[in-house]
């Protein structure tokens, strides 16, 4: 039900207004102003960077909010061989630089994101490889893997001595923070962890992405447990991890699940017949004179609440309860009254804190050690993140079907928490992992066991975690279902050539794309970036039927068909809509190569047989 109240006056269409405008691009909207000069450039008007007069600015921020409405050229390319359970699984794992696999899944998960955690480059100076060319950012991730700039420049750090120390980082987080709004559901979260480096700078730029009012907490993550008492100050034992809601008027917190420690709590000396219940302090602040009252306690025994309190409940409302069993005296009658609150009656779940102890969700050695467990007593990485602290998250803001996002992936660790958190409950959370494949360095152990780039570990530790997962949980009914695989996609140019032609040699340039498609690519390669371009999931079945002699790709039971064979002719269109008819997709698009038909004439009489079948759409590449 909703209520309205009437006032007499007319709305104030201008206050309405600015309300969508928060809704819709809450970074343009501060302190209930517009700023328009910010409003052009989210619309793709762009301004001058002298310009810009926001309160928080920094070289480059125009052009890194650009690069974030650039289209990508990119795709990704499928990796049957490097994938496991390609067939079934509804996991994804994308290397590549995270801005142009951002892009490119916009169509696909635009909204269906439930959640997100990244753990960022923290700008301490050594882990910084993501330094963006606002002009070409796909060629920009090739240099970036080789790891080195246009001029051989190494470009792994970012140390406190460069004049653009914070400047560089920011330019990184700024494009992919909004890429990464739009992927969350309007009940989605975003949680990132960070130190204080730049946290500082982080919680100034999501105020700006999410809005200041969709601001859920900030958490503090108890990551060590000792000193280290090198340090010259003070020893960190805490990392940040922000958390945003996409809008937080839908965002719901599932809260922490009861432990059994919390519940043994519950005891019954009385045999109450409702069960189990712990007291609960009658007393109160501040006074109320109304609570404040004398209680005569079956002993005999005559109390008043301490000074500055009063009870919590009326004398007449105190009668009730007592009447109801529900003041407890002590096993003697003597005690001071206390409520008995039973367990029946709470909540399943407790509302979380702001402060994570290790004891709850794990610390960073721990970690380490868990992924040392997996690889044999090898730890390839310093600092990965516990668990535990990501199921937690999890556990928070999803439901057993929701996608959970990582960009920062490295380690794989919140595909580990999402396979682990599934055989535990039952649930079919999805993750998509994306990583940069940044080299691993030759001297380092990693390296020696044949890991070439931090892509190789993160796979690795999937395959590993899920096969532990399963036989740790063999006796769990449905194990056998649980998803421990992952289909592996690798950003590249597009499988489609672009018009480049030599004009000294036009002839040749001409026959050289009679075929449009890029030498050395495969059909499998063009199905997937044809998904990409039509939004559709990247998870979604691919069959594959030959009609009338040629390969007929089927996406999504129907939805999509793909013919990318030469010497089209009308029966391949009649057979498709054959199949068409036998799956029963809602709505069907069918695409073919544009110079795949054996003539004009013969291409409109296809697209008048598919029009006849009720298909609309007849796309050619």
């Amino acid at each position: 039900m909703i209520e309205t109240t009437l006032t007499g006056k007319t709305p104030d269409i201008g206050e309405e207004n600015i309300k969508k405008l928060m809704t819709m691009f809450p970074e343009v909207v501060t302190e209930g102003k517009v700023d328009f000069e910010k409003l052009k450039q989210v619309l793709g008007e762009y301004v001058d960077d002298s310009n810009e007069r926001y309160n928080f600015t920094w070289n480059g921020k125009g052009r890194a909010l650009r690069l974030s409405q650039t289209p990508s050229l990119g795709t990704l390319r499928p990796c049957k061989e490097e994938s496991k359970n390609w067939d079934t699984t509804q996991n994804l794992y994308i290397e590549g630089d995270n801005l142009e696999v951002l892009k490119l899944l916009q169509k696909s998960y635009y909204g269906k994101v439930k959640m997100i955690y990244i753990d960022p480059p923290y700008n301490t100076g050594n882990d910084f490889v993501y330094k963006d060319d606002f002009h070409d950012s796909l060629e920009n991730y090739k240099r970036i893997t080789g790891q080195v700039d246009s001029n051989g420049n190494a470009i792994s750090t970012n140390t406190e001595t460069s004049g653009r120390y914070h400047t560089d980082w920011l330019n990184m987080m700024y494009p992919r923070l909004r890429l990464a709004r739009n992927l969350l559901s309007d009940d989605g979260v975003i949680f990132i962890s960070i130190d204080d480096h730049e946290a500082h700078n982080l919680r100034k730029i999501c105020d700006e992405v999410f809005g200041e009012d969709n601001f859920i907490a900030c958490i503090i993550w108890e990551r060590a447990y000792s000193p280290v008492n090198l340090k010259k100050h003070f020893s960190e034992n805490h990392d940040f991890i922000l958390c945003y809601a996409k809008s937080i008027d839908n965002c719901i917190c599932n809260g922490i699940k009861r432990s059994d420690d919390a519940n043994d709590r519950y005891k019954n000396p009385d045999n109450d017949p409702r069960g189990p219940w712990k007291s609960s302090d009658l007393s109160v602040g501040p006074i109320i004179e109304e609570k404040v009252y004398e209680i005569t306690t079956p002993s005999g025994r005559k109390v008043y609440p301490p000074n500055g309190y009063c009870w919590r409940l009326t004398k007449e409302r105190f009668e009730e309860f007592v009447n109801d069993n529900r003041i407890w005296f002590g096993e003697d009658g003597n005690n001071v009254p206390s409520i008995k609150r039973f367990l029946s009656e709470v909540k399943d779940t407790i509302t979380p804190m702001t402060i994570w102890k290790y004891a709850e969700v794990g610390h960073s050695q721990d970690a380490k050690q868990k992924l040392k467990d997996l690889f044999e007593g090898a730890s390839y990485f310093d600092y990965p993140k516990s668990i535990d602290l990501i199921k937690r998250m999890i556990e928070l803001y999803t439901s057993n079907e929701s996608i959970i996002l990582d960009f920062f992936s490295g380690s794989s660790t919140t595909a580990h928490a999402v396979m682990q958190l599934n055989a535990e409950d039952g649930g079919n959370r999805k993750f998509i992992m994306v990583q940069l494949p940044e080299p691993t360095d030759e001297k380092s152990d990693a390296y020696k066991a044949g890991y070439k780039n931090i892509c190789e570990i993160g796979k690795e530790r999937i395959r590993r975690a899920g096969e532990k997962i399963k036989e740790e949980y063999k006796d769990k009914e449905n194990i056998e279902n649980l998803d421990i695989g992952f289909k592996v996609f690798k950003l590249d140019t597009s499988n489609i050539r672009k018009w480049q032609p030599d004009y000294d040699n036009l002839e040749q340039s001409l026959l050289d794309y009679i075929d449009n498609f890029v030498e050395g690519r495969t059909d499998f390669d063009v199905v997937y970036e044809i998904m990409l371009k039509y939004g559709l999931d990247l998870t979604y079945p691919v069959d594959e039927f030959t009609i009338a002699g040629k390969k007929v790709y089927s996406i999504g039971y129907g939805m999509l068909m793909i013919c990318l064979d030469d010497e089209i002719t009308t029966e391949v269109a009649k057979g498709i809509l054959a199949k068409i008819k036998e799956l029963s997709p809602e709505s069907s698009r069918v695409v073919f190569k544009d110079n795949g038909f054996k003539s004009d004439s013969n291409k409109t009489n296809i697209k008048e047989i598919l029009k006849s079948g009720g298909i609309e759409e007849f796309i050619t590449i």
